[in-house]
């Protein structure tokens, strides 16, 4: 009877052993160096305000956050890697609009997109401007559209990432006009080419609003609802008459499904002390974005936010019938 009462008490021991196991891993954590996987290029907007965040938050953990660019396919590469770590907490995401949100709607993913990564916090939003090259003879954007309605497919637009491309073919729908797509790496020659007049007009981030105080490029209307701070003057999408525009793009944090809720709790309270750092603040408002608000920084928000932006956007990419390129 001993024996068998000894045997119970060491199966018990056991089985409980795997639970004891990972609380003691929760607590301990992080105990070495965590990997931030950025699903695209070095020197992007997403690498360099990633790489800020990650700084800010690895002096909070005690621990330093090593970014690893795994750009590729629109981001899902990178997400893939994650969506595939051990959910310890060592590998994280510093995810995006595109490869967090749009992608099921453009390719056929070796995962759940909204399923298998685990939501950390929101990090901050930036709106699209429309920019187009100084010697454009619209003066705004309804003189743009009448413009481009009387020049059919003899204008041209710089695209760059699937978002991009989403918000052009959404806006040659809306606005009945045609023109041609041309397809660029990244930002710099894509400004280069609209500063020099090789292209028309492109969507991107604030972060390029300093160039129209030069006079090579100008700006006519940002997607944001309200008008942005730094540039009051120009009008919001939704003022201009297409309120369907109204979008921003994102940026957030992400881990693999089934980490720890104490670990995921570690994190974002990381995320949360970087987000109220001033410096951290300033740099981020000087490269066009705006960290979300404190009751908004929570992986219940970020969860809600990435399937809005699903259930928005993946019928409109079928329906336009937009591909990844």
């Amino acid at each position: 009877m001993n024996r068998r009462r000894k045997l119970l008490h060491l199966a018990a021991g056991a089985v409980a052993l795997p639970v004891i196991s990972r609380v003691a891993t929760a607590q301990a954590y992080p105990s070495r160096p965590i990997t931030m996987i950025v699903p695209t290029a070095a020197g992007s907007s997403s690498d360099v305000v990633g790489r800020l965040v990650a700084e800010r938050m690895g002096t909070t953990l005690g621990q330093p956050i090593i970014i690893e660019n795994v750009p590729g396919a629109g981001g899902s590469i990178g997400v893939g890697r994650v969506a595939r770590a051990r959910p310890d907490g060592y590998t994280i995401e510093f995810g995006a609009l595109a490869p967090n949100a749009l992608n099921g709607a453009f390719y056929s993913l070796s995962y759940d997109l909204l399923g298998d990564l685990t939501p950390i916090s929101p990090v901050a939003w930036v709106p699209y401007v429309l920019y187009a090259k100084g010697s454009l003879p619209a003066k705004d954007l309804k003189e743009l559209i009448a413009w481009l309605r009387a020049n059919p497919n003899k204008a041209s637009a710089g695209v760059i990432a699937v978002s991009y491309r989403m918000l052009m073919a959404l806006f040659q729908k809306e606005t009945g006009t045609r023109f041609t797509l041309v397809p660029y790496s990244g930002f710099p020659p894509e400004l280069q080419d609209l500063a020099a007049g090789r292209i028309d007009f492109f969507f991107d981030s604030a972060v390029q609003l300093p160039f129209t105080r030069a006079g090579n490029i100008k700006a006519y209307a940002v997607t944001s609802d309200a008008r942005l701070a730094q540039a009051p003057d120009i009008p919001t999408i939704s003022e201009m008459g297409l309120p369907s525009l109204s979008s921003s793009g994102w940026n957030a944090l992400f881990a693999p499904k089934n980490v720890p809720q104490e670990i995921i709790g570690k994190l974002n309270a990381a995320a949360v002390e970087a987000l109220a750092d001033q410096q951290v603040r300033s740099r981020l408002a000087d490269l066009g974005f705006e960290v979300y608000p404190r009751e908004r920084q929570t992986p219940e928000a970020l969860n809600a936010l990435r399937k809005a932006e699903a259930e928005k956007w993946w019928p409109i990419i079928r329906e336009l019938g937009i591909k990844a390129e």
